[in-house]
């Protein structure tokens, strides 16, 4: 027990730099109790820990996944069917480090590839929701509890509403253009070194943090705010126990946000701290990584206006459940 609060508190949660950067504002003269010193200290500690984690779990994760490249990962897939792709899917989804709009390339392969229609939603729903950086970041703020709940509720999701797609035989509805070969980015993977796949690896890390990078100063800087300027009685008022409607507001009002998991997950860590109930927070967070408008955007320019809408129906009623869900567990994981 000793040695698992260890790895949570200052492994993943590094308690031990958010010690440092406080004896370090304070050494500047600012006061971290205050408003801006605060802010400061929310900022600097949440970025650099965030950035951290993300390029040593996607170095990990890039590792690992150079053994199975997308052509052998279709390949593996192709031999699944019924419930089981679903499972299959999910599960791939959530071992990808990928946005929503990065998943929807992969999602043109897989149905290029002649994957089940539900197995590669249950892919596109999970990506973008559920990661290992991610599970790594939510155990780190919020608990190993909450977050190992995300994630099972979240592949729930993702096998649930990719099994509804699937029993609608909407194949018809998929664009033509969803079924040409897209550019293949295989690699020999057999015929890999350890040096090269290290480098592939860390190639890998730096373009995710690249691109994911000025989500988590956006994110990470509205957390500041929320944590130190919005009082707290506002937004319970809003979001907390008191507005039985906080979940659908929360669902809303994410959609047409564009972030990432990684940008998200500081707005989360502020709403929750001022009081915010944890599924209506987590809805908020789903409903930004799953079913932003730009990557709605880019969806439909695979599949038909009844196919999207189908798809955002399924994740919304779902992200919905999933935040009542959370909230009657609230005083229970909190």
């Amino acid at each position: 027990m000793l040695l698992w609060n260890f790895i949570q508190e200052e492994l993943f949660g590094m308690k031990w730099l958010s010690e440092l950067l406080k004896t370090w504002l304070e050494t500047l003269g600012f006061d971290i109790a205050s408003r801006i010193g605060g802010s400061i200290h929310f900022f600097v500690y949440d970025v650099i820990k965030i950035s951290l984690l993300l390029c040593t779990l996607i170095f990990v994760m890039s590792f690992i996944q150079s053994y199975f490249p997308p052509e052998k990962s279709r390949r593996i897939m192709g031999r699944f069917h019924g419930i089981t792709a679903n499972v299959i899917g999910a599960l791939l989804g959530a071992l990808t480090p990928f946005c929503s709009c990065s998943s929807i390339p992969i999602f043109m392969g897989f149905m290029s590839a002649g994957l089940p229609l539900g197995m590669t939603f249950s892919f596109l729903i999970s990506s973008p929701m559920i990661n290992p950086g991610s599970l790594v970041l939510l155990m780190s703020i919020f608990g190993a509890k909450i977050a190992g709940v995300y994630v099972l509720l979240g592949l729930l999701l993702a096998v649930i509403g990719g099994i509804l797609i699937e029993k609608m035989h909407m194949e018809k509805y998929v664009e033509a253009v969803a079924y040409n070969r897209v550019g293949s980015v295989d690699i020999e993977a057999t015929y890999l070194s350890f040096k090269q796949r290290a480098k592939f690896s860390a190639e890998q890390a730096v373009d995710t943090f690249k691109s994911v990078f000025p989500y988590i100063l956006l994110g990470v800087g509205i957390g500041a705010v929320i944590h130190n300027w919005i009082p707290e009685k506002f937004i319970q008022s809003i979001l907390g126990s008191n507005n039985p409607f906080g979940v659908i507001l929360a669902t809303v009002t994410g959609v047409p946000i564009y972030a990432d998991i990684f940008g998200t997950i500081p707005i989360a860590e502020a709403l929750l701290l001022k009081g915010a109930m944890l599924g209506t927070v987590l809805s908020f967070m789903m409903a930004v990584t799953d079913l932003s408008l730009p990557s709605m955007i880019m969806l439909r320019k695979v599949i038909k206006p009844k196919l999207l809408f189908t798809f955002i129906s399924v994740c919304t009623l779902g992200i919905i459940i999933i935040g009542y869900v959370f909230n009657a567990l609230h005083y229970i994981l909190i």
